[in-house]
């Protein structure tokens, strides 16, 4: 199978190969740019790039504008990165189509895992119709979940808020992005319906639901110690 094409555009040299390296040893192509003219460049010229890191400040042709052409004929996933962390900068990002947004500096690690998350989201990845991690097994096609072998009851919504955790393993999810991910967008009840149903998740799991870690202030995080 193909090698999956991912553009990683950014000024700075170091950060493009600091971001390649990681990538490359998650076996994805990469390609780079160093500005954003050679960006458009680049993904007119390559028609199966499958996602898009692109920096904001960059000599020529800034983030924004690269993101606006590229919304305007296609709907690549793109994540930005940015020494910003202006909250008006994530809002106008959103607005322009953006699907993730991380301010420099980040860790390599959590950029790949938000890559792959995106790629399962968007069918690149094949979305496994069974996950597996720590002793838990999903199999999203017959609804069953296993723990140790043994089958566990849960709910619909418990059956999708585990797949999400699963799926986003490694990262640190707000409330509110598991609300738009997992009861959509069309949700409009409190945030606290995700500490109700962890913590009836977590009861089901027994030992296994220490795996779902509660990151203070913010939401939880699925993690399992390799």
């Amino acid at each position: 199978m193909d090698k999956l094409k991912i553009l990683v555009v950014d000024d700075e040299s170091r950060m493009r190969k600091l971001v390649k390296d990681f990538l490359t040893k998650a076996n994805y192509d990469v390609l780079e740019a160093e500005d954003g003219s050679q960006a458009l460049d680049i993904f007119y010229q390559q028609k199966d790039i499958v996602l898009i890191i692109l920096d904001i400040m960059m000599p020529k042709i800034d983030g924004w504008q690269v993101c606006r052409e590229i919304r305007s004929c296609s709907k690549v996933p793109i994540i930005m990165l940015t020494a910003k962390s202006d909250e008006r900068d994530e809002l106008q990002g959103f607005e322009l189509g953006v699907d993730e947004y991380i301010s420099k500096p980040f860790s390599p690690k959590i950029l790949v895992a938000r890559v792959e998350a995106i790629l399962r989201r968007t069918n690149q990845i094949s979305a496994d119709e069974v996950l597996e991690a720590g002793g838990i097994t999903i199999n999203k096609a017959a609804h069953i979940v296993t723990i140790d072998g043994a089958q566990v009851e849960l709910s619909y919504k418990e059956f999708e808020l585990l797949s999400y955790l699963i799926e986003n393993r490694g990262i640190a999810l707000s409330r509110e992005k598991i609300l738009n991910s997992v009861w959509n967008y069309d949700y409009f009840g409190d945030a606290r319906t995700i500490d109700t149903h962890v913590k009836k998740l977590r009861s089901k799991m027994g030992q296994k639901g220490d795996l779902i870690k509660t990151i203070w202030g913010m939401g939880y995080k699925f993690e399992v110690n390799e």
